[in-house]
């Protein structure tokens, strides 16, 4: 990928830079905050400014936000050529599951791996989880660690190349289901109405598999920032990126008030005694 940096390039200079070992994997992982743990996944095609805004509001409400480094350049702007390429290597990766027929994409094992370890260090009730395009499937695959406690599940976009898809082996669909059940856990989710990459079929399927559980929510894609960045203009070509790329950040708007949402879901479950005043951009 093209090393330069354009003008909105992000240096995460205010997150700490962690190597992670995950049963012999080591990764990159930014880490800032103090709070209960959250583990947030970053969208295609990497750890873009509008990921980290997000990651900076989650660990700015109280927590300690975990960003692993999956694919892509850390803090790039998303443009439509390197993001295609980007892609392009993570659909041939043995890391991930693109395509429907493939299962569970085996990355989640590490981010178990990772959620464990936070959860370790940053104590409380349990971690956080969230899931964002590519990864948005992730956060639900993660509950299969006793640690992950509030999934979010953000336009979950895989498997490609299946509107109705669940980017899971039945085995460890079974395993998700029975753990929801179990534990009383509530799994919240996001995406456009007219998004091409996370279709109602997929909401609907993920209701099938969890019921009530699923806390499903649509926003008109007139919410949708209409000035994206490049990637998401010229390859994704559809809202699609709730609280990041397709964010608006204007006090009241849907978008916004999603962002508001996942913190309370968040802080509900892992930091009840913190106070809930309604943040603003």
């Amino acid at each position: 990928m093209n090393a330069a940096r354009g003008p909105r390039d992000d240096m995460i200079t205010d997150f700490s830079r962690l190597l992670v070992e995950v049963e012999g994997v080591v990764k990159t992982v930014y880490t800032g905050g103090r709070g209960p743990a959250v583990v947030m996944m970053p969208e295609m095609p990497g750890i873009s400014p509008d990921v980290l805004r997000l990651a900076r509001w989650i660990r700015d409400a109280g927590f300690t936000v975990h960003v692993p480094s999956l694919f892509g350049t850390d803090g790039a702007y998303p443009t439509a050529e390197d993001g295609r390429q980007v892609v392009r290597r993570a659909c041939v990766s043995a890391e991930f599951r693109a395509f429907a027929g493939g299962g569970t994409s085996p990355v989640t094992a590490w981010l178990r791996g990772l959620a464990r370890q936070a959860h370790a260090a940053c104590g409380g009730p349990g971690v956080g989880a969230i899931g964002l395009c590519f990864t948005g499937n992730f956060a639900l695959t993660m509950t299969l660690e006793p640690a992950v406690i509030a999934p979010v599940v953000n336009h979950p976009s895989l498997p490609l190349d299946d509107p109705a898809g669940l980017e899971l082996s039945e085995e460890d669909a079974r395993a998700v289901r029975e753990r929801v059940a179990r534990d009383g856990l509530k799994v919240l989710a996001y995406r456009f109405e007219g998004d091409r990459w996370c279709t109602g079929r997929r909401f609907a399927a993920y209701r099938a598999l969890l019921g009530d559980a699923f806390d499903g929510r649509v926003l008109p894609d007139s919410a949708a920032n209409p000035s994206p960045p490049p990637f998401f203009a010229d390859v994704v070509e559809t809202p699609h990126s709730v609280v990041t790329a397709h964010l608006l950040d204007q006090d009241g708007h849907p978008t916004l008030n999603a962002r508001d949402e996942i913190i309370a879901f968040l802080t509900d479950r892992l930091n009840p005694s913190a106070p809930r005043a309604r943040r603003s951009g």
